[in-house]
């Protein structure tokens, strides 16, 4: 485990949670989250994220608590800040704790950086879903993902493999929500967390990237954001997208 899961697995030990408690979690996050909960001899329950910014939905923790529930941790997930206010707030409805699991450890300036390349970002890119930010929330961009729209998964692994044919280093961020991971396996349903992994896709956009390099991203995207277009489902009348890459 990295450093962090370190952190959260001596804060859990530390606040008394143990064996046969739960913690909820979202399943759209590193492995590790689920491996410090699990160290602890608790169980991890998963429940959904919010869409916009990918973070541990508050509703959704809530509508997952048990009497066994002794804590909630929300992941800043890619650098966006989990909605602590009402994360918080089921927390205290529920009389749990709250820990959250922060992964950025970067220094400010490189935070500053990356920023000011993800506007950059922001502003140019067309064809595929820009992160968006909640009002408030914060983002250092630990990771720049979008959504690239079409038809999921299979659309999203075109863009990906054309963009990297033309020199792009993009990668899918969350390959498999933990919940369908064979170590931490539920029949859950979880439409946003699945949508997300089948969507997703994280562009280069590190601090050490030059103007040049960040509109080479932006030229490969916009060419292939384009080329999303419906086209006929087979036996029906309804239409649905595919990437023509």
């Amino acid at each position: 485990m990295g450093r962090a899961a370190e952190r959260l697995e001596r804060a859990l030990t530390d606040s008394g949670v143990g064996a046969g408690d739960e913690v909820v979690m979202p399943s759209f996050a590193a492995q590790e989250v689920a491996h410090a909960v699990r160290a602890t001899g608790a169980t991890p329950v998963f429940a959904d994220i919010d869409a916009d910014s990918f973070c541990l939905s508050a509703d959704a923790a809530a509508g997952v608590v048990t009497p066994r529930t002794a804590a909630i941790v929300p992941v800043h997930q890619f650098g966006h800040r989990a909605d602590l206010a009402g994360l918080g707030e089921a927390a205290r409805r529920h009389g749990l704790l709250l820990l959250d699991h922060e992964e950025d450890e970067s220094p400010a300036a490189e935070i500053l950086h990356r920023q000011a390349h993800a506007a950059y970002l922001n502003a140019r890119l067309r064809g595929v879903r820009t992160p968006r930010v909640a009002a408030g929330a914060g983002h250092t961009y630990q990771q720049y993902v979008v959504r690239v729209p079409g038809n999921g998964r299979p659309d999203r692994d075109a863009f990906a493999m054309v963009l990297r044919s033309k020199g792009i280093a993009c990668r899918v961020p969350v390959q498999t929500p933990v919940h369908r991971t064979p170590g931490f396996r539920r029949d859950l349903r979880l439409p946003e967390t699945e949508r997300a992994a089948d969507e997703c896709l994280a562009l280069p956009s590190g601090s050490s990237l030059s103007r040049r390099e960040l509109q080479r991203v932006v030229s490969a995207c916009n060419a292939l954001g384009g080329l999303l277009r419906p086209v006929p489902r087979l036996g029906s009348g309804r239409e649905r997208s595919r990437a023509r890459v």
